[in-house]
């Protein structure tokens, strides 16, 4: 299964109050570069500080993806979901000016990542419950442009600001003004659907689930949103095995293995990159300009992504994806062989990370479509919700895994180890794309000799099998 979202020039802006996402996401891109420069030059922390502040965030939000999305069934008020989110930010945003300490600062962002899940089963299901199911494809493609659009602008706005002078502190007033921008404008700006959705009705949705694998906050993590939580009882561990035995012949349990490596190497790398950049001696306004760069590829990739997959495939789009981060890891491990002048290591950094931003657009579209043809005719909810828990338990790995190594290790250890975590994950993408072809293209089976119950025994019969049939 294919879809294609139309997307800009041929439709940018499904309705105007989808412009009230805009501010968010540019105060969110721009925290995203910035807390880990606060933790480094106002506050004199370090890598693993960093590392540490992100395994926190990821942590809470983990937990809370569960809660908010429990509260979001119960409570069907979209726009108060939403409001909580981007108001709780731009109060959180604000507080961190007067922060003078490390642990202080640990203690706000997880309060940061306990806000984080409100909004993002509440902005999927507002969009669900809002537009018809012949306009939500086009929903979906211009809330992602939004938020791109939002980033880039984050982003420039970091950049502008920093090179004009060097006080990141004065920088949360903006981006806290930002994000309270966006929840007065859903407030305002936003009615209730007259229908209400559950967050399990999302998973039947491929539009929802391009939106929900995309969702970028502080540090370029994504949210995980469990769209059917998955049961946490007695003998989970138990229950997972007789889950994998089950689906030992389908692609999505080597689906999901290979996305838990992709996100485990996207967050070490991406944890210990802005660190990284400081570091070498890069500029705060040079740090916001090289991921302004790969914000700025994923915007100008993604509208295409759709079409590409269809004509070349979404598993071998996947696999030039993955071979192309990995080879972009390498090449940042690599620039620490060398000593490199700082507009060489600012230029050598702009163009990789440009790289893997279009690696990263291509790659999210590809996937999702890989994985959603593997949810026909099955319990998308639950499916989903597996997967959301792996990607989830990725991130807070990724950052681990990155304070160890920053203390144990160093910069070029982390990009050889993330790069080769995708080099692993590459023949599980074959193996998934092979044991689906299997299942749908499955041989024709004769059989020999007559049986009681067919109607004319000397005819053939082939096997059909269903999508959640068991190939042998």
């Amino acid at each position: 299964m294919a879809v294609s979202l139309r997307t800009w020039p041929k439709r940018l802006l499904a309705e105007p109050w989808l412009l009230a996402f805009v501010p968010i996401n540019a105060a969110t891109a721009g925290f995203g570069v910035a807390l880990p420069l606060l933790i480094l030059i106002p506050l004199h922390g370090t890598w693993a500080d960093v590392a540490l502040a992100a395994t926190m965030f990821n942590g809470a939000v983990i937990l809370m993806s569960f809660v908010w999305g429990h509260l979001s069934d119960r409570y069907p008020r979209r726009r108060l979901f939403l409001v909580i989110n981007y108001a709780g930010y731009a109060g959180l945003y604000l507080l961190l000016t007067h922060v003078h300490s490390i642990p202080t600062l640990f203690a706000i962002y997880t309060v940061i990542g306990i806000m984080a899940p409100a909004g993002a089963s509440a902005s999927n299901l507002l969009i669900l419950e809002k537009f018809s199911e012949r306009d939500r494809a086009n929903a979906y493609a211009s809330f992602q442009e939004m938020s791109m659009l939002g980033s880039i602008a984050g982003l420039l706005v970091g950049y502008f600001w920093t090179l004009a002078n060097d006080a990141l502190l004065t920088l949360l007033y903006l981006l806290g003004a930002l994000a309270l921008a966006s929840a007065v404008a859903i407030w305002f700006g936003i009615r209730e659907a007259p229908r209400t959705l559950t967050t399990a009705q999302v998973a039947g949705h491929p539009e929802s689930l391009f939106s929900r694998i995309r969702v970028v906050i502080a540090l370029r993590i994504p949210i995980p949103f469990f769209p059917h939580r998955p049961r946490l009882g007695r003998s989970p561990l138990r229950r997972f095995r007789a889950w994998a035995r089950e689906e030992l012949h389908h692609e999505l349990p080597l689906i999901i293995a290979a996305s838990f490596l992709f996100n485990l190497a996207a967050n070490l790398y991406n944890i210990s990159y802005t660190p990284y950049l400081y570091a070498v001696g890069l500029t705060a306004a040079s740090i916001f300009l090289v991921n302004l760069s790969n914000n700025f590829t994923q915007t100008l990739l993604f509208p295409f992504t759709g079409s590409l997959s269809n004509r070349i495939g979404a598993d071998k789009l996947v696999q030039r994806a993955t071979y192309l981060r990995a080879v972009g890891y390498l090449a940042t491990a690599g620039f620490t062989f060398a000593v490199l002048a700082r507009h060489a290591a600012f230029d050598a950094n702009l163009l990789v990370y440009a790289v893997l931003g279009g690696a990263i657009a291509v790659y999210s579209t590809a996937s999702a479509l890989m994985l959603f043809r593997g949810l026909e005719g099955r319990d998308a909810g639950s499916i989903l919700g597996v997967n959301s828990a792996f990607g989830g338990a990725a991130a807070v790995l990724g950052a681990a895994l990155s304070g160890v190594l920053s203390v144990y290790g160093s910069y070029r250890l982390v990009f050889l180890v993330a790069g080769a975590s995708l080099l692993v994950s590459l023949p599980l993408w074959t193996a998934a794309s092979l044991a689906y072809n299997r299942r749908r293209f499955a041989r024709p089976v004769l059989v020999v000799g007559p049986a009681l119950s067919d109607p004319a025994p000397d005819a053939p019969r082939t096997a059909e099998p269903s999508s959640a049939a068991k190939t042998p």
